[in-house]
């Protein structure tokens, strides 16, 4: 079994499994921007000991608050404690069309054809040494009420844990592929966006490749999305544009580890050509930009020449939290309807 995290056993562990989740519509930008949404607060109550909870309130992942909020405990946080929901954000630079996956922000995209609104779902993923590809692909099947074959490789895994899966489990509450599942037109069809029995579970790096949903979120997400949708997945940590205000923005999330032991927080993030060509624009603060490097904050902030740090979200003068997500076991590849 690969060594998890405390903050992923946590999650996974101490956490309840309330189902909640539902679709957030925002309306699409105006041709030239790319921010979208308003961050809210919310102040932390007595009984509030589930982030997954509060997650899945705000449609989001706890992950991403815990990026945002780096200080706060991600099990019995305090009471009374005013905490930032990230539900602002820059769309990715891709597309807008079909389903569009960024693996470093733990979100999916989708952009209901002929409407004017994009909405946003958090995801489980593919956990280190099982990650999902970055790719472009299409929906090749819908299926509901999927049955779960577990692989080989799963079956092995769970018994040297202990635990002797079924060759198949049937469709119903238990399933590991919850009711709905979307299969990729990518490798052997093993590659799904699926529901999941484990709620706890989205918003985490901890699956087999495939991508988990909220029981609502993919339910919604499947009755839209037809057979032939564009799916388009990528890993992109860092999110940069200039709005048609001539503000500047990046939105800077903790890169997915790629070996054992890495610290999200401070493992170098490598950067396109064309966000190096963004950053020594005049226009561009490079000590705010260096900042929001740092700093990993997972919303936007301005990085705008002339503006200084009273721009920025007060966030970013948090000191850094050194929680990383690992890895736990996740969910088998074979499915049939």
């Amino acid at each position: 079994m690969k060594r998890a995290s405390i903050i992923t056993l946590l999650l996974l562990g101490s956490l309840g499994a309330l189902n909640s989740a539902w679709a957030v519509d925002y309306p699409l930008p105006p041709v030239g921007s790319r921010l979208i949404g308003q961050n809210q607060t919310y102040t932390i109550q007595e009984g509030d000991n589930k982030l997954q909870a509060i997650a899945r309130r705000f449609n989001t992942a706890a992950q991403l608050i815990l990026e945002t909020n780096n200080t706060i405990a991600p099990v019995d946080p305090a009471p009374g404690t005013v905490i930032t929901i990230p539900s602002q954000m820059l769309l990715p630079d891709t597309p807008r069309e079909g389903i569009v996956v960024n693996l470093a922000e733990l979100r999916l995209y989708y952009f209901p054809p002929g409407e004017n609104i994009v909405q946003v779902f958090p995801l489980g993923i593919g956990q280190l040494g099982l990650e999902t590809p970055v790719t472009t692909t299409r929906v090749s099947q819908k299926i509901p009420n999927p049955t779960w074959t577990p692989t080989p490789g799963i079956r092995a895994r769970s018994l040297a844990q202990g635990i002797k899966l079924p060759p198949v489990v049937p469709a119903g509450p238990n399933n590991p592929l919850g009711r709905f599942a979307l299969r990729l037109g990518v490798g052997n069809g093993e590659y799904l966006i699926h529901g999941t029995s484990a709620p706890d579970s989205v918003g985490l790096r901890v699956s087999s490749g495939c991508m988990r949903m909220n029981a609502p979120d993919i339910k919604a997400l499947f009755e839209q999305a037809r057979v032939g949708t564009r799916v388009q997945i990528i890993n992109e940590p860092v999110k940069y544009s200039v709005e048609p205000d001539g503000r500047r923005y990046v939105e800077v999330h903790r890169p997915l580890a790629q070996q054992e032991g890495e610290n999200p927080q401070t493992t170098p993030i490598n950067h396109s050509t064309d966000f190096a060509t963004f950053v020594s624009q005049s226009g561009s603060d490079k000590a705010l930009i260096s900042k929001a490097l740092s700093r990993r904050a997972g919303i936007p902030v301005v990085v705008s020449a002339g503006n200084g740090p009273s721009a920025n979200n007060a966030v970013l003068s948090v000191q850094n939290s050194r929680a990383s997500a690992a890895v736990s076991e996740g969910e088998g590849e074979k499915v049939t309807q």
